[in-house]
């Protein structure tokens, strides 16, 4: 009864809100409501389960010494003074936390960003290099992008922004919706197996 239970919650909600979608009517969207406000109240009880996991998880690396422990200190650190500064001054603009928020996690949050440019250039680099016909399309197609988008393509020729608007319009947004209309079957078949109860990883265990 332990795994039936939670499977047939799983289902009977899955179904609630699939008519929701196909049936619209007054009774789903009054459903729909209440489902919203019950995730509020449950939001706060995952937020606990979030933070006792990182504690536990970074506590045990600092117990174990494991690599890069002295970065789970930090974490810990971070995560207990920010949470008894957020309580003690509020979150309000002119706060400690705020002046926490906008001198460290604004910095980190930019330096992780730049750090991602150099990856993703590098990514292109490696993704342009024109080894076969597809690769050069591709790497023509990239460059005439590129310049189309900065007021150099303009001065070149007026055809290059053209171009680029015919390339993102049509040969690109043709790619991302098939893109998306494979995302949207997997969604729909993982949303199924979850449903009738193949796929059960989420149970914990084995089965």
């Amino acid at each position: 009864m332990k795994r039936q239970i939670p499977l047939m919650i799983v289902l009977i909600l899955g179904l609630l809100f699939v008519a929701h979608v196909f049936i619209p009517s007054r009774l789903s969207t009054d459903y729909l409501d209440w489902f919203m406000k019950w995730t509020k109240v449950i939001g706060p009880f995952a937020i606990v389960l979030g933070v006792f996991s990182l504690v536990y998880v970074h506590y045990n690396k600092i117990k174990r010494k494991a690599p890069t422990w002295g970065y789970s200190i930090v974490t810990l650190t971070a995560l207990v003074v920010t949470t008894a500064v957020g309580f003690i001054w509020g979150i309000q603009e002119g706060t400690p936390y705020m002046w926490i928020f906008k001198n460290f996690n604004v910095p980190l949050g930019a330096t992780m960003f730049s750090l991602l440019a150099f990856y993703i250039a590098s990514a292109a680099y490696k993704a342009f290099r024109a080894r076969s016909i597809e690769a050069t399309v591709l790497l023509v197609a990239a460059i005439i992008v590129m310049l189309g988008r900065v007021s150099i393509g303009q001065a070149i020729t007026h055809w290059i922004p053209d171009i680029t608007e015919w390339i993102l319009n049509v040969p690109n947004l043709a790619a991302k919706r098939g893109i998306a209309l494979g995302v949207g079957l997997g969604m729909t078949a993982t949303s199924l197996k979850i449903m009738l109860g193949i796929e059960r990883s989420y149970l914990g265990g084995k089965d």
